[in-house]
């Protein structure tokens, strides 16, 4: 076998894994789409079409709940697939200016050089030591909240996390539909738990019949379940849009 051969055989091998590693990271995101197409198929025809006797009520269930799945919906789309913010090219170090950097004798002089590469750009956040905020993985100054994601490889502009829920980092882009998900999905939750509590207590009550009653059954109990995990998140992060903080714990004046 050639050098060329194993050569091939190795970034071959490389692209494979890489390509694994991004497929695994959707899988949450399926775990969650599942839950969501199931809730549908169940609310929808199971309790609307097959339970639901009075016409005025299904109607009014079945309007109610497509306008809430619609935006909640959009909002998790826009959250998964808004493009992460990147770092604009000013704030990059050229291979000169890192090699200076690198083959500075003390931390001192790293400082000096950082300090000189940061004039005129707008950088207020420092590091605890009072020094510049640089990222060595992606060779630039780091723009104010900016920080390096793992998971993405990359700096993101404003990071506040990285979410498997919507393997995206949220951030300076998507952080608006994020919240916006939060609030549309606690709203879904509680509108379908509401309007199944009367049929859910018909069910212990056994005066639900044939095998739809226990899609009702676990739709209430999912959506109870989801609700309450997601008010304490919703709460939390309008806690930190109120005050200009970050989950990463950092205040912007």
């Amino acid at each position: 076998m050639t050098m060329a051969s194993t050569s091939e055989g190795k970034s071959f091998s490389k692209r494979t894994g890489m390509l694994c590693v991004r497929a695994l990271k959707w899988i949450p995101v399926i775990f969650i789409v599942t839950i969501v197409i199931w809730s549908y198929y169940a609310y929808v025809i199971q309790l609307c079409f097959l339970t639901v006797k009075n016409e005025v009520e299904r109607v009014l269930y079945l309007i109610g709940y497509h306008l809430i799945f619609a935006i909640f919906a959009w909002s998790y789309w826009q959250t998964i697939f808004t493009d992460i913010g990147r770092v604009p090219s000013q704030f990059k170090v050229s291979a000169a200016d890192m090699e200076r950097l690198e083959n500075a004798e003390s931390e001192e002089a790293q400082r000096h050089v950082l300090e000189r590469l940061a004039s005129g750009l707008p950088v207020t956040n420092r590091t605890v030591t009072g020094a510049i905020r640089f990222c060595d993985k992606c060779w630039h100054v780091k723009p104010d909240r900016a920080h390096h994601c793992s998971v993405c490889g990359e700096c993101v502009l404003k990071m506040d996390h990285h979410c498997p829920w919507v393997n995206n980092c949220v951030a300076y882009t998507n952080y608006k539909f994020f919240v916006l998900f939060l609030a549309y999905a606690l709203f879904y939750c509680l509108y379908i738990a509401f309007t199944t509590l009367s049929y859910f207590i018909a069910f212990w009550k056994t005066q639900l019949e044939g095998l739809g009653r226990f899609h009702i059954l676990f739709l209430f109990f999912v959506a109870v379940m989801f609700a309450v995990s997601l008010v304490s998140l919703f709460c939390y992060h309008c806690y930190l849009v109120a005050h200009n903080r970050s989950t990463l714990g950092e205040l912007l004046f």
